[in-house]
């Protein structure tokens, strides 16, 4: 009879899952049931496994997750840091406040990490997602300032990386641990190619405790794809709307042009960025239109 064991996937790639468990880590295939009742394992997950070998096992039972995102794709998230690139790339604020958006409706908390500080002065963009309230980091990884407070609040806890392609999530990474090569290469040679890809999530064990998680890129049509907000939640996933939601004229009010519209007031007063308010405006259009099919 073969072993069976509980484990977490470290990632997962070209139809095998690389599972860390007590004694190291296992490649494995997931049982058919899995493809037949459309459940897809993530980065993240808890899983069960039987061994047929050292080095070989099988995906055998996926166990309840806390939460999971599937832009990008991991379960089980303590922390979601969002990568802002001050330039090079410019930030992209609809995309940004997307992926803010869905962690807020998943009640995955949020930390913002500002990028870059050494190429632009990053006041504006900290002071933008300070006054809506999340904490905020301004880091240079490769000047390698503001990183240890960064590393002190995502001690161990499963803290997600995630941003625009091109944001600098892998040089953090590197940044905060330079042990986190040594997972990476791991998993590569059981992979057999002998180089990371960040086209899929992959977590990385932390020296203190808990993972740190990469993940790849995304783009404005990702982030459309992903969201999933129902158009009646979405304005509680922008949590500067808050102290306003329910002193609007109308009940019915969508926070567009109505009149009386207390969070569109709270803008022109300038209580609310125009930034965010815009990526409100853009989401709720979208999540209308998903909800008409």
């Amino acid at each position: 009879m073969s072993q069976r064991l509980e484990g977490r996937i470290l990632c997962g790639t070209g139809g095998f899952y690389y599972v860390e468990h007590a004694s190291g880590l296992v490649e494995c295939r997931a049982r058919g049931v899995f493809r037949r009742e459309g459940l897809t394992p993530l980065a993240g997950d808890l899983v069960r496994i039987s061994m047929a070998s050292e080095a070989q096992g099988t995906l055998e039972e996926v166990l309840p997750r806390r939460n999971f995102l599937t832009r990008p794709p991991v379960a089980n998230v303590d922390c979601l840091v969002v990568v802002i690139s001050l330039t090079q790339p410019a930030p992209n604020w609809q995309v940004i406040d997307s992926m803010i958006a869905i962690a807020e409706d998943r009640e995955i908390p949020v930390v913002i990490a500002v990028n870059k500080s050494d190429l632009m002065d990053a006041e504006a963009v900290r002071d933008l997602y300070a006054h809506a309230g999340f904490e905020v980091f301004v880091v240079s990884a490769t000047a390698g300032t503001g990183l240890d407070p960064l590393k002190e609040r995502l001690r161990g806890e499963i803290c997600v990386f995630t941003g625009n392609s091109g944001v600098g999530k892998s040089s953090i990474l590197n940044a905060l641990d330079v042990n986190l090569k040594l997972p990476t290469a791991a998993i590569s040679e059981k992979l057999g190619r002998g180089r990371h890809t960040t086209r899929t999530s992959v977590l990385y064990p932390q020296a203190d405790g808990g993972y740190f998680v990469d993940t790849p890129g995304f783009s404005s049509l990702d982030m459309e794809k992903a969201a999933g907000i129902a158009p009646e939640n979405l304005p509680y996933c922008f949590r500067e709307f808050e102290p306003y939601l329910g002193a609007c004229k109308f009940r019915s009010c969508r926070h567009g042009s109505e009149l009386g519209c207390a969070v569109r007031a709270a803008v022109e007063r300038g209580d609310i960025a125009p930034s965010r308010y815009q990526s409100y405006l853009s989401m709720r259009e979208q999540a209308e239109e998903a909800a008409k099919y």
